[in-house]
């Protein structure tokens, strides 16, 4: 077992970091892999690794916040610093482009998580894909003069 997997992570909730490691399975290194092998499936999709492609150019730095991101979300470590929702609002994306990003996040935690681990991550992974998406309706319908998208 790696240091990773058996070293908690820095947290500024360590009971509560501790509990969820020990109900879910997951630690910071499984949570690494999770978010390796999803961003590389994202990156190989017809629909989504363009989508990425246009605004990531230097994918090591994005691994690393998205690793720190999950670690926050799925462990309640406090490690992401930052505002998600502006970043995503301006997205040129629908709902079915959600629905494939939340397929492959499902499909890869199945394979990298325990079964608990993963239902916990797919779990947070909808609740965000879901406010993603209201944040990009919400800029869609901010724009001077646009009709609003009642879909």
């Amino acid at each position: 077992m790696s240091q990773a997997a058996t070293t908690p992570p820095l947290s500024a909730r360590p009971a509560v970091t501790a509990e969820l490691m020990d109900r879910t399975g997951l630690n910071e290194a499984l949570l690494t892999e999770l978010v390796h092998r999803f961003y590389g499936r994202v990156r190989a999709d017809a629909v989504l690794g363009p989508i990425f492609a246009a605004r990531i150019d230097d994918w090591e730095p994005h691994l690393e916040r998205m690793v720190a991101f999950w670690s926050s979300v799925a462990l309640m470590t406090g490690r992401y610093h930052g505002a998600p929702v502006p970043k995503h609002a301006s997205l040129p994306v629908t709902w079915s482009d959600f629905e494939r990003w939340l397929k492959l996040f499902r499909e890869t935690a199945h394979e990298v998580c325990s079964p608990d681990g993963a239902a916990h991550v797919i779990e947070r992974a909808e609740r965000i894909a879901r406010s993603l998406f209201m944040a990009v309706q919400d800029a869609e319908q901010a724009v001077p003069g646009a009709v609003p998208n009642l879909r």
